[in-house]
């Protein structure tokens, strides 16, 4: 997705109906005590067409969830499995959230409405289907600093506080309540194909192949790869591809998702489903997000090897319907792709004409070693030396002969760079939650638009140019 989305006409289309009943349940949203919007996301609004409802209109839509016209006449609860913290784990599903409408954008891309907070359903389990307000504001937070870092990620469509008073064990309660509701490309997972796995459903994990290929249409496999005509081995390499550019990009960007379990990995290569994130207040590998994740297995630096097992976890579910070796093949393409991804997206956030591989990687190498040893903050790192500035000693040495990008945006002088740290979310909440002050985070939104702005667009994937499937 670029920066600054294209307007386009309102455009209904319902895909998801043609995999029958298998694949979620009908429900209903929560019937709440009160629908006070708070947040709406007008410029990806106007990429789907939605951008003129009234406040009125967009808080029954997206507080009440009236179903948008020639839309999904019901929401969808999914139905998934996944491995959490490498322990598989049968009984997920979408808990407190549905697939509320699907719709295209200007460039025929289908895109989901999802939602979070919106209610018990049948996967509730003992959850009571509800989301904080500050759980909403975070998310609003992580996807605007991402989506102007060039993440691949999901847009935070909507928040509308919902008046009810909720128990949570990790932070104060009683606390505020909202429904959140997100924008992505899909909302099918690599859970999604491990339950058909479990359940041995062959002929629904060739359709969900079919779909996926579809309606998420990348690039055929390599020339070389074995098995590269079967719908299985094509859907292998493209996941390969997304996510190892998905690991790349957070890397780039000093994002630590927190928890990356099969169950929050989708097969558009989008980031999504945001819980304890963080970003790096310096560069240390061993960083974690999440309070719960006592050994480190979803630190920073393992991020990678987390993305890499979960691509595995996928390739053993479509042995399903395909033999191994193809399968294998396309996963142990990771490591170059990854490793491509880093050198190109650290150029462009560098500021910087890319290479060659060696000696991308070599500035790559050179960059981590003095933010490691320095324990710098990235954000700051990159806006210092944009474009080269202010290089000495092995930086500037490993910076020789590469081409300054042309930079004249006003943000590159600036004091210093937006960031995105714990401190400052806590402090834009507390203005929230002790005084309803909603103008530091609107004041937010919009520098790190303007940051965006200033980086342009991300350089991507062959697939994101969205080849049609045939």
């Amino acid at each position: 997705m670029p920066n600054a989305p294209e307007p386009a006409a309102y455009r209904p289309d319902t895909p998801i109906l043609g995999l029958g009943d298998w694949l979620g349940d009908p429900v209903e949203a929560a019937d709440f005590p009160e629908t006070r919007l708070r947040f709406r996301n007008d410029r990806w609004a106007a990429a789907v067409g939605l951008a003129d409802l009234s406040d009125e209109e967009w808080t029954r839509h997206f507080g009440r969830f009236s179903p948008l016209p020639d839309n999904l006449p019901h929401p969808l609860a999914l139905r998934y499995h996944g491995h959490q913290f490498r322990v598989y784990n049968p009984e997920l599903g979408d808990g407190r959230g549905f697939l509320f409408a699907q719709l295209r954008d200007g460039q025929n891309r289908l895109l989901d409405l999802g939602t979070k907070g919106s209610g018990q359903t049948p996967w509730s389990r003992a959850g009571d289907g509800r989301l904080t307000l500050k759980g909403a504001v975070r998310e609003i937070l992580a996807t605007e600093m991402l989506e102007a870092l060039g993440v691949n990620t999901s847009k935070t469509f909507s928040v509308v506080e919902t008046g009810e008073q909720l128990e949570r064990g990790d932070e104060p309660s009683p606390t505020r309540s909202a429904v959140m509701t997100r924008l992505s490309h899909g909302h099918i997972r690599i859970g999604t194909f491990q339950r058909l796995l479990a359940l041995e459903e062959k002929e629904h994990m060739e359709a969900l192949v079919d779909y996926c290929l579809t309606q998420f249409p990348g690039p055929s496999s390599p020339e070389d790869a074995p098995g590269r005509d079967e719908p299985a081995v094509r859907l292998m390499h493209q996941v390969v591809e997304r996510l190892a550019d998905l690991a790349a990009a957070w890397m780039v960007a000093g994002f630590v998702h927190g928890v990356l379990n099969t169950d929050n990995m989708n097969i558009s290569g989008e980031s999504f489903d945001y819980g304890p994130w963080r970003f790096l207040p310096q560069w240390k590998p061993g960083f974690t997000a999440a309070y719960f994740d006592h050994s480190g297995l979803y630190a920073f630096g393992r991020q990678p090897e987390a993305l890499h097992w979960n691509c595995g976890q996928f390739a053993i579910a479509l042995r399903l319907i395909c033999d191994a070796p193809p399968l294998v093949a396309a996963m142990e393409r990771f490591g170059p792709l990854y490793m491509d991804a880093v050198a190109r997206r650290w150029c462009w956030r560098l500021g910087v004409v890319p290479k060659d591989n060696d000696d991308d990687a070599r500035l790559v190498g050179t960059c981590e070693a003095l933010m490691a040893e320095n324990e710098a903050q990235p954000d700051e790192f990159f806006f210092r030396h944009r474009g080269g500035r202010d290089a000495q000693g092995d930086l500037a040495a490993a910076l020789a002969g590469y081409e300054p990008v042309a930079d004249n945006h006003g943000y590159w002088l600036d004091e210093a760079p937006q960031s995105m740290l714990i401190e400052e979310v806590e402090a834009i909440w507390a203005a929230i939650d002790r005084d309803d002050d909603w103008a530091p985070l609107h004041a937010k939104i919009d520098a790190l638009r303007r940051m965006g702005n200033a980086h342009g667009p991300a350089p991507v994937l062959p697939d994101r140019r969205w080849t049609p499937h045939t």
